[in-house]
């Protein structure tokens, strides 16, 4: 079965099951298939090893989507799969019952490498960060067609993806934005607006609890965005004053929109939050509940320390405008930072602060966001949750 498609061979034996086969593992084939071409893979030995994405131009050679040597990767193992991850959402997570926008593929985590999708209500975006992934981008969006009758599609590439991985993708032309619902609280998505997919559903969990605990308490929301956190606390969770901060005065016209969309009140304020938080502590201006949600800091794993450094300047002066007895909530997004360096960081912050950190509650991402346990790069978000006790 599936003779018609190309082999290629590894150098060195192969006993992992991690989905990515790094390009120094691989014998350079021949006949060099393009980029994302669908091939059988096998040992040194010619043992089987499973049949997925070929690249020959990217760091990762083979990206795994089969083992099973019978099951083809055609057409209809797009559908399976993609069936399989909106079932998981549906029926076994049931986020019908709280949210119309959702993740629907992650990635690895849901079995085909480099595929991101997101649900916002009848709007469906489509990332791709393989060159497998774009080459069978017919198959994807046939089978999406067929989970979400009648949906519009928006889909892209990032740049650095398209180089890294050697194809071109021209972006489709705007779609008019989604107005979407979570836990009673709506959102403009808007993938052609300031983010890319146009809404950040991975804080949907974190906005909620979060929002349980800001009822008659003054609130700041750092670099926040299209206004997630602070519009929870105004509209769902009774916080008494809301006070978003970000750079980008983009976002914060859409966060003022999601205020509206909800009659709630926040006050937006377009500022770099370094001078910002400097200038609130030496005046004196405290908060009850601080949010940190900051953009990924790094793509590039010898940049990790510096951006270590970075989330250590930010959250200290974070922590220097919270109460005693304040809550503390803060995040990074980027997956080259582990959970095990974030809180390391997080104790050297509450140190450098003077102040006392009661950890309350580690998370992550919603459970739309799943991965692989023995491909944890699925896993980006870190969510720390934290009282100051002095």
């Amino acid at each position: 079965m599936n003779n018609a498609i190309p082999t290629v061979r590894l150098k060195n034996a192969w006993k992992s099951t991690h989905p990515w086969i790094f390009q120094r593992l691989v014998e350079k084939p021949e006949q060099r298939p393009k980029p994302g071409t669908i091939v059988n893979v096998v040992g040194v030995d010619g043992d089987w090893i499973g049949r997925g994405f070929y690249n020959g131009h990217s760091r990762i050679a083979v990206r795994i989507l089969e083992t099973d040597k019978h099951i083809p990767v055609d057409e209809h193992w797009f559908r399976a799969k993609i069936s399989t991850a909106v079932s998981l959402r549906r029926e076994a997570l049931n986020l019908d019952e709280i949210t119309d926008a959702w993740r629907v593929v992650h990635s690895e985590g849901d079995g085909i490498s480099g595929l991101v999708v997101d649900r916002y209500g009848d709007l469906i975006v489509v990332e791709f960060f393989s060159a497998g992934a774009w080459r069978h981008r017919d198959w994807i969006f046939d089978a999406l067609s067929a989970e979400f009758p009648g949906c519009r599609f928006y889909s892209f590439a990032e740049e650095h993806v398209q180089k890294q991985e050697s194809f071109d993708y021209r972006t489709l032309d705007p779609v008019p934005a989604s107005v979407i619902t979570e836990y009673g609280v709506k959102f403009r998505a808007d993938p052609a607006g300031a983010h890319k997919t146009g809404f950040f559903a991975d804080q949907r969990e974190n906005r909620e609890w979060l929002s349980r605990h800001v009822s008659g308490k003054r609130m700041l929301d750092l670099c926040c965005n299209t206004g997630g956190f602070g519009v929870y606390a105004a509209a769902k969770g009774g916080a008494s004053e809301v006070v978003g901060v970000d750079i980008d005065q983009d976002v914060l016209n859409i966060a003022k929109g999601n205020a509206k969309l909800n009659g709630a009140t926040v006050k937006f304020v377009q500022a770099d939050i370094f001078p910002w938080l400097r200038e609130a502590a030496d005046r004196g201006d405290f908060y009850d509940v601080v949010v940190l949600d900051p953009a990924k800091m790094t793509r590039d794993r010898d940049q990790v320390i510096p951006a270590l450094k970075k989330y250590l300047d930010m959250n200290k002066l974070a922590l220097s405008v919270l109460k005693p007895g304040g809550l503390f909530a803060t995040f990074s997004c980027t997956g080259l930072v582990s959970e095990e360096q974030f809180l390391d960081m997080l104790r050297r912050a509450a140190f450098y602060a003077g102040r006392t950190l009661q950890i309350l509650k580690v998370s992550g991402a919603g459970p739309d966001h799943p991965w692989l346990a023995q491909a944890n790069e699925s896993r980006y978000l870190k969510a720390v949750f934290a009282r100051v006790l002095d």
